[in-house]
C-alpha cells in the first residue's frame, strides 16, 4: 500500500503533499504555548465531522437502507480553509455529483471531504474538475460492497452478505483512478486537542438550547435527557460510520486495497481518531434535543397564530427536523472559535424556488462562520480576557469578528432578494450584527434568545426585539405539548402566564426599556 493513501497527520505540523503545513482554519496565526486559548476542533476534523453530519441530512425519501446498493454520503467543499458547498446525496444525484452541478469547474484547486470513499463515476469527474485534495473515511463505501444473500436472511440479526460485482468492480476502478491522479487522495484525521471532548461535554450540557429547558422546567433532568440522546446517537452513528473488524468487512477492505486497516497498528490509530470524531458528533447533536421543544415563530400580534404554517408559501420554515440539522452545523462550527470564553457558529441557507435532484432540495449553501480574530493578525496581539477583566481595554469584544459577520463576509454567492434566506446561529444575534443581517436581506433567523434584552456592557442585546421584517424562529417549547400552557412563543413566556393565568390568548412580557417585538 502507498504511503499516501491512509495518512492519520497525529503530528498538526506535519507536512502533507497538496495541504498546508499548519493547521490554518484558524484566522488568525495562533502562537503555541498561549495562555487562556481553550481546547478547539482542527480544520481537518471539522470539514470530517460537517461532512459525516452531512451523511445525515433528514430527506422525505430516506436512501439509506440495508438493500441499497448505493449508501448516502455527506461532501464538504473547501478552498482556502473557506467552506464553499455542503452537499450529501440525494434521489437522483450523488454528493459527488451534487458538488459538479452546483461549482463545475470552480471546483479546481479545492480539498473535498467525503464521508465515504467516493464511487468511480464521481470520482472521475472531480478528479477531470482539478480539485487538488479528497479525503474520504473508508467504511463502507458509497456503492456498498455488502448485500444480504437472500431476502429470506433479511430479518435475522446476523444476515449473510456479500460482495457484489459491480461493488468489487466499482473498488478496482476507483483505485486505478487514485495512483492515476493529481490529486492528493488520502484519509485525513487527526487526534482531537488535550481536554476537547471533555469541553465539548461540558459545553453542550450547558449550552442555552438546554439552558432554555431548564428555565422553563426547572424540575427537569436535562442531564439524564442529553446523555439518553447521546448514547441513542453514538450508537447510531457508530454503525453506520465505523470500519467493522468482521470477515465480512476485511474482505471489502481487502476489494478496496485497505487490507491492513483492521491489523496493523498505524491504521488503528485512525479508528481511533474517528471513534473519538463519531462521540464528538453525537454530544454536538445531543444538545439540541426534539423532544417537545423546537424552533417555533415568534408573533406579531396577539391575535396571530404562532405556526409557521400561518405564513405565505414563500416565507414558511423548514421542517423541525432540517432546522435542527443546519443549527448543529452551526454548533460544530463553534467549536473552531478563537474566542476562549464564547464559541458561536452560523451558516446561512437559502431555498431556491424548486427541489434539485440532490439530499439537500431546495436548500443552497450562501456562508457559514464562526467568531474569531480578524484574519491574518497575530493572536497573540488580541486581549484575551473574559469580562470580569475590569480594564476595558483589555477585553476582547471590539477585536472579536462575530460568527454572523463572519459568514456574511466569506458567503459562497449573492444573496437574492426573491429567494428567502436563512441564518442559523448558536447565540441571540447581538446589537453589532442586527443591521448587517437586516442590510444582508436576511429573511429568517433559527436561534435561541437566551440572552435577549439584555446589556452587558461592551456587548448588548437590545435591537433584536425590534428586528423587523425577519421571521425569527426561536428554540422553545413546542405549542402542542402537555408542558405548555398556551402555545405562548418567546423568551418570557413563563413570566407571562404567572401575570395572566385568567386570559388564555397569547401575549408577550416585554422590558420596559425595549421596543415592541416585531
Amino acid at each position: 500500500m502507498e504511503e499516501s493513501e491512509i495518512r492519520s497527520r497525529a503530528d498538526p505540523g506535519q507536512s502533507m503533499p497538496g495541504g498546508d503545513t499548519r493547521d490554518s482554519m484558524t484566522q488568525t496565526e495562533s502562537r503555541i504555548g498561549l495562555q487562556g486559548h481553550g481546547p478547539r476542533l482542527s480544520k481537518v476534523n471539522l470539514f470530517t465531522l460537517l461532512s459525516l453530519w452531512m451523511e445525515q441530512f433528514p430527506q422525505e425519501q430516506l436512501l439509506q437502507d440495508h438493500h441499497s446498493e448505493i449508501r448516502g454520503m455527506g461532501l464538504v467543499v473547501v478552498r482556502d480553509s473557506k467552506v464553499l458547498g455542503l452537499h450529501c446525496s440525494g434521489p437522483e444525484l450523488h454528493a459527488g455529483q451534487a458538488a459538479i452541478i452546483h461549482h463545475g469547474a470552480c471546483l479546481a484547486d479545492c480539498q473535498l471531504y467525503f464521508s465515504r470513499r467516493p464511487c468511480a463515476t464521481c470520482l472521475k469527474m472531480i478528479i477531470n474538475a482539478g480539485v487538488s485534495q479528497i479525503s474520504f473515511w473508508p467504511g463502507d463505501p458509497e456503492v456498498s460492497m455488502l448485500r444480504s444473500t437472500s431476502a429470506k436472511h433479511s430479518s435475522s440479526h446476523s444476515p449473510p452478505e456479500c460482495i457484489t460485482e459491480d461493488a468489487a468492480l466499482d473498488a478496482v476502478a476507483a483505485e486505478k483512478l487514485k495512483s492515476n491522479s493529481r490529486p492528493h487522495i488520502c484519509v485525513l484525521l487527526q487526534p482531537l486537542a488535550p481536554g476537547l471532548a471533555q469541553f465539548v461535554d461540558e459545553t453542550s450540557r450547558e449550552c442555552d438550547f438546554i439552558e432554555r429547558m431548564i428555565d422553563d422546567e426547572p424540575g427537569l433532568n436535562t442531564d439524564t435527557l442529553f446523555y439518553r440522546e447521546r448514547t441513542r446517537l453514538l450508537k447510531d452513528f457508530s454503525r453506520q460510520l465505523l470500519v467493522r473488524t468482521s470477515p465480512q468487512h476485511r474482505e471489502i477492505l481487502t476489494h478496496m486495497g485497505l487490507e491492513n486497516f483492521c491489523v496493523e497498528p498505524y491504521f488503528s490509530n485512525l479508528r481511533h481518531n474517528m471513534r473519538e470524531l463519531v462521540e464528538v458528533l453525537a454530544t454536538v447533536a445531543a444538545a439540541v434535543p426534539l423532544q417537545h421543544y423546537g424552533f417555533y415563530r415568534e408573533r406579531h400580534s396577539t391575535s396571530e397564530p404562532a405556526l409557521a404554517s400561518s405564513l405565505p408559501p414563500h416565507h414558511q420554515g423548514l421542517s423541525q427536523e432540517v432546522a435542527r440539522h443546519c443549527i448543529i452545523q452551526a454548533r460544530l462550527l463553534a467549536y473552531r472559535t478563537e474566542d476562549p470564553k464564547v464559541g458561536v457558529g452560523a451558516v446561512i441557507w437559502a431555498k431556491g424556488p424548486s427541489a434539485g435532484s440532490d439530499g439537500t432540495g431546495c436548500l443552497y449553501l450562501v456562508g457559514c462562520g464562526y467568531n474569531a480574530y480578524p484574519a491574518g493578525s497575530q493572536y497573540a496581539e488580541y486581549p484575551q480576557m473574559d469580562n470580569k477583566q475590569e480594564d476595558r481595554q483589555r477585553r476582547k469584544y471590539r477585536y472579536i469578528v462575530h460568527a454572523e459577520q463572519n459568514a456574511l463576509t466569506f458567503r459562497t454567492r449573492h444573496i437574492k432578494p426573491e429567494e428567502p434566506t436563512m441564518l442559523f446561529v448558536t447565540k441571540c444575534p447581538c446589537d453589532e450584527c442586527v443591521p448587517l443581517i437586516r442590510g444582508a436581506g436576511i429573511t429568517h433567523i433559527y436561534t435561541t434568545d437566551q440572552d435577549r434584552d439584555k446589556d452587558k456592557g461592551d456587548i448588548s442585546y437590545l435591537r433584536f426585539s425590534s428586528l423587523k421584517n425577519i421571521n425569527k424562529f426561536i428554540w422553545q417549547r413546542s405549542p402542542t405539548s402537555p408542558h405548555h400552557a398556551n402555545g405562548h412563543v418567546g423568551k418570557h413566556s413563563r413570566q407571562a402566564e404567572e401575570e395572566s393565568h385568567s386570559n388564555k390568548k397569547l401575549c408577550t412580557k416585554k422590558s420596559h426599556d425595549s421596543p415592541a417585538v416585531s
